[in-house]
């Protein structure tokens, strides 16, 4: 349950848990929300107030500094709406952080964030040891939230195409995520005529992921674009970024032609601006 506020840079927003208000922001440059840090507090230390919530977190904030801990550091002062209306700067974390911060919190409403994340941080081990298992959970993961077996079928062919590519940018001396984000963005603009970015965008996407948007025809073109990638790379053997960059345009535009040449005999555009419910890819 989400109630705007308002959308400038950053769209300020609040969510409801337990009862409890969390103020958050979407910041859109970097793709990640930001928590108010007290809200979060409050709602797990089951502070009355919004001062006492704010001395919990200070005390906190302050046995966390004391134990070396820089998760306090990784806060950002952000400004947020409070009850009087007013707009007032006050500690945001992301996701990562305010897991972390969650950790932290001796109380029974912290207790199953913590036995989640401990799940969560087994099956990264288990996956590491057996990848199969990541593909086994990963195909009852689509299974449980609807979409149908052939779309599944599909979607994991598009990670086995997308990991064979990443393997292939390292070999090449590819290594930051920036890089790898920034190849990804040519090769989609090369097929689909979208940055990534402008893609999630057109979509009214946030942090979901693009291809679990798709429709089948546009996950082909894209495994297309990234399959041909990787085999004009094996081919060229690319020894800079910028030569990575120029193969990728050239495995974009395979599926880029594919792409018009399909629209004109259809007469349809393949690029679909609905999401994963508006296309029925959920049951």
């Amino acid at each position: 349950m989400y109630t705007s506020l308002m959308r400038r840079s950053l769209q300020r927003k609040i969510a409801v848990f337990e009862g409890k208000k969390i103020r958050r922001y979407w910041d859109e440059e970097n793709e990640k929300w930001w928590f108010s840090v007290v809200d979060v507090v409050a709602a797990l230390s089951s502070q009355i107030d919004f001062t006492r919530a704010r001395k919990y977190w200070n005390k906190l904030a302050e046995r966390l500094r004391k134990e070396g801990s820089e998760v306090v550091t990784k806060c950002h002062q952000l400004k947020m709406q409070a009850s009087d209306g007013k707009f007032y700067l006050t500690d945001a974390a992301d996701t990562e952080t305010m897991l972390r911060i969650i950790q932290s919190i001796p109380s029974p409403n912290a207790e199953p964030f913590k036995l989640w994340l401990a799940k969560v941080g087994y099956e990264r081990i288990e996956e590491a040891a057996d990848p199969e298992i990541a593909i086994q959970r990963a195909m009852h993961f689509y299974l449980k939230r609807g979409y149908s077996k052939e779309w599944v079928s599909q979607r994991l062919k598009s990670i086995e195409i997308r990991k064979e590519l990443i393997d292939e940018w390292e070999t090449r001396g590819v290594k930051t995520s920036n890089e790898f984000g920034a190849l990804t963005d040519e090769i989609t603009f090369a097929w689909a005529g979208l940055k990534t970015r402008e893609y999630k965008k057109y979509k009214r996407l946030k942090k979901e992921n693009l291809r679990d948007n798709m429709t089948n025809l546009e996950l082909v073109l894209n495994m297309l674009a990234e399959a041909s990638t990787t085999e004009i790379s094996k081919n060229v053997e690319p020894k800079t970024f910028a030569e990575n960059r120029t193969v990728a345009k050239q495995g974009g535009s395979i599926a880029g032609s594919a792409r018009r040449t399909l629209e004109k005999r259809t007469g349809k555009r393949v690029v679909s601006q609905l999401d994963a419910k508006g296309l029925n890819l959920l049951k």
